[in-house]
């Protein structure tokens, strides 16, 4: 039986499961057998990238579940060495031929790399392939306001999505609210703070007074704000653990307590410089 979960409808009108499985640093055996097991536990929405070196995993994880592929969100992303009209196109095909589907449902541009100065030509292969069905939806990851604006300014198509470093400890407040002005929907990567935050004091006062796991009270976090989390983890039992926050609450006190942790400390590269 699928546990009832929310979703988050995009500006283009499909809707995406706010809860999701990340699959960073997993090997095409871990995620093979993650995905799996997430789905058997009702999760429908599954993100990868081809750096991650997994999309076969993912896809045998999901054909391997027997869940109807319409089922299922699927998200990869391309990445920094396939900027550029042709490549990307390219990218996208040799990713769809690695997962055996015949679309992702979510195709974002994994960074902006603005020193190659090539991202809006990205982005125009990822409209191109929104229209030929190849991606259902397009977005972007790691893109700060100035990047968002030049897309829009240069293509006329905003994002329906940006995947942004966000955890307790780097809430991104302001590029939230630019999310909402353009009516981009927020996704937050390394949801626990690869586990940093997992440790905090305020986080575990907040966990023993709804006797839910660290890991629960931030993924609910997540949601309390309408973000869009996806927690990667290659252990069943976390899987499990990570997709049972849909029956309690966080109340007033604990999303204030929660607030004051911002530190605004990155714990991944800058979007501004990486490339």
């Amino acid at each position: 039986m699928v546990k009832p979960q929310l979703t988050i409808q995009l500006s283009d009108a499909q809707r995406i499961p706010q809860v999701g499985l990340g699959v960073w640093q997993a090997s095409n055996e871990d995620a093979r057998a993650a995905v799996r097991v997430a789905l058997e536990e009702g999760y429908r929405h599954v993100d990868t990238a081809s750096i991650y070196g997994n999309e076969e995993g993912v896809g045998e994880g999901l054909r391997d579940a027997g869940t109807p592929r319409e089922q299922v969100f699927v998200t990869t992303k391309i990445w920094n060495d396939a900027h550029g009209l042709d490549t990307a196109t390219a990218a996208l095909e040799a990713s769809l031929k690695r997962l055996k589907v015949d679309y992702v449902d979510l195709l974002l541009i994994h960074w902006p790399a603005p020193s190659q100065n090539n991202y809006v030509e990205t982005w125009r292969a990822l409209i191109e392939a929104k229209r030929t069905g190849k991606a259902r939806s397009i977005g972007v990851s790691n893109f700060n306001q100035d990047h968002l604006q030049r897309l829009v300014d240069d293509t006329g198509v905003a994002p329906v999505l940006n995947q942004i470093e966000l955890h307790p400890f780097m809430q991104q407040t302001e590029l939230r609210h630019t999310h909402q002005q353009i009516g981009i929907a927020t996704q937050s990567w390394s949801p626990l703070g690869q586990g940093t935050a997992l440790s905090s004091p305020v986080i575990l006062d907040i966990a023993r007074k709804h006797d839910r796991t660290a890991a629960q009270v931030i993924i609910r976090w997540h949601l309390e704000l309408g973000l869009i989390a996806i927690p990667k983890s290659i252990t069943p039992s976390r899987i499990r653990d990570n997709f049972n926050v849909f029956n309690f609450a966080l109340d007033a006190a604990d999303l204030i307590a929660i607030a004051a942790l911002d530190s605004g400390g990155r714990l991944g590269p800058d979007p501004s410089t990486f490339a």
